[in-house]
C-alpha cells in the first residue's frame, strides 16, 4: 500500500510541476493560440510535405542506379551468363519498386492495354499533370508485364538535377528532337510524349484542359516514323497531385522567364488512379501536322470526358478507391 501511495504523490508532483512550468511558459506564449496554430496548420503542413516523399523515392530510385554503377562489374561477374544485362537488371528492380508503390498508394490499374502494340513502333500522347507520376508507374507495369521499356521524352530541366541522368539512361528518359524521336519508333521502340509538357503540369487544373499551345512537334515526330499514336489520360491526376492556385499570372510570367518549374505543387493524396489507354490513330500520309494534332487532342479529350469527374475533386477520387465509378457513355 505504502508503494502505491509513493507512486501517486510522485505521478501527482509531477503533474504539479509540469503545469508550473506550462503556467510560467504561458506568462510569455499564448498557449491556446499555440494550440489553435498548431492545429491549424498540420494539414497544411503534411499537404506540402507529402509531395517530398515522392522527390525521396525519385533519389531512391537514382542510389539504386548508382549503387549498381559503383558495382557493376562485381554484379555482372556474379550473374554473367552471356545473356545478362546489368541495365535490365536496374529497370526491373526500379519498375518492381514503382508498380509496388503504385499499387500501394493510388491502386494504380491500366485500362485498354490491348491497345498497346505488343511488337513494333508506338507513340504515346498523354495528359501531364501536376506530376508525371502516371507515367513512372506506367513505364513500371508495361516492362513488368511485356518486358518494354517506353522511351519518354522528358524536359531539359531534368538533366540539371542531382543525379538524373545516370538514371535517365538507364529508363531511357531525355530530351527529344523530331529526328532523335522518329529513330527511336523506327527502331521499333515505344515512345512516350506529352505535347503540353512542364506549362500544362504547372498551369493545369483540376478541369482538366489541354495546354498544348500549338505544339506539333510529335505529330511531325508520328508522320516521319508511320508509328500508330496511342493516346493516354490517367483518371485523378490532378486530384493526386496539384498546383497552387494563387497568383497565376505571376507565375506565368516567371516561367517564361526562367523556364524552370517555379509554382509549387503540393498533395500526395492516396487518390485512385486509373491510366486509360485509347483506340491507336493509324498513321495517315493525307494528314498535315497540324491536323494530325487536332485528332490526337481530341481523343485525348474524349478520354477525359468519359472517364473524368469535371471538375476533378479529392475527396471524389479518394472514394474511388473503394466504390468505382461507371465511365459516361460518349
Amino acid at each position: 500500500m505504502g508503494t502505491v501511495a509513493e507512486e501517486l504523490i510522485t505521478l501527482n508532483n509531477e503533474a504539479v510541476k509540469n503545469s508550473t512550468i506550462f503556467s510560467y511558459i504561458g506568462q510569455y506564449v499564448d498557449l491556446d493560440y499555440s494550440i489553435w496554430l498548431y492545429r491549424l496548420l498540420t494539414p497544411l503542413l503534411l499537404t506540402f510535405i507529402l509531395p517530398s516523399l515522392f522527390v525521396l523515392l525519385i533519389y531512391f530510385s537514382i542510389s539504386i542506379c548508382y549503387v549498381f554503377k559503383l558495382h557493376r562489374r562485381f554484379i555482372l561477374q556474379v550473374y554473367n551468363d552471356g545473356d545478362f544485362n546489368g541495365f535490365d537488371m536496374v529497370r526491373t528492380m526500379l519498375s518492381v519498386l514503382w508498380d509496388a508503390h503504385g499499387w500501394i498508394f493510388h491502386g494504380y490499374e491500366v485500362c485498354g492495354l490491348e491497345n498497346l502494340p505488343e511488337t513494333g513502333p508506338g507513340l504515346i500522347i498523354y495528359y501531364h499533370g501536376a506530376i508525371p507520376i502516371d507515367m513512372y508507374y506506367l513505364v513500371a507495369r508495361i516492362y513488368l508485364k511485356r518486358s518494354r521499356l517506353i522511351y519518354t521524352v522528358g524536359d531539359r530541366f531534368l538533366e540539371k538535377l542531382p543525379g538524373w541522368k545516370l538514371m535517365g539512361r538507364i529508363m531511357k528518359v531525355s530530351p527529344g528532337s523530331v529526328q532523335s524521336c522518329a529513330s527511336v519508333l523506327k527502331e521499333g521502340n515505344l515512345l512516350s510524349i506529352a505535347p503540353g509538357g512542364v506549362y500544362e503540369a504547372q498551369f493545369g487544373d483540376n478541369n482538366y484542359e489541354l495546354l498544348w499551345r500549338r505544339r506539333i512537334g510529335f505529330a511531325k515526330v508520328a508522320i516521319e516514323s508511320k508509328a500508330p499514336i496511342i493516346p493516354m489520360f490517367t483518371e485523378n491526376l490532378r486530384e493526386g497531385f496539384r498546383s497552387v492556385g494563387f497568383a497565376k499570372s505571376l507565375f506565368i510570367r516567371l516561367y517564361n522567364l526562367v523556364r524552370f518549374p517555379v509554382r509549387p505543387v503540393y498533395g500526395g493524396f492516396p487518390v485512385k488512379f486509373r491510366t486509360h489507354l485509347g483506340a491507336p490513330i493509324p498513321y495517315d500520309p493525307s494528314l498535315t501536322p497540324e491536323q494530325l494534332q487536332e485528332k490526337v487532342a481530341y481523343a485525348i479529350e474524349r478520354l477525359i470526358n468519359k472517364h473524368q469527374r469535371i471538375p476533378g475533386s479529392i475527396l471524389h477520387g479518394l472514394m474511388d478507391r473503394i466504390v468505382e465509378r461507371p465511365a459516361k457513355s460518349d
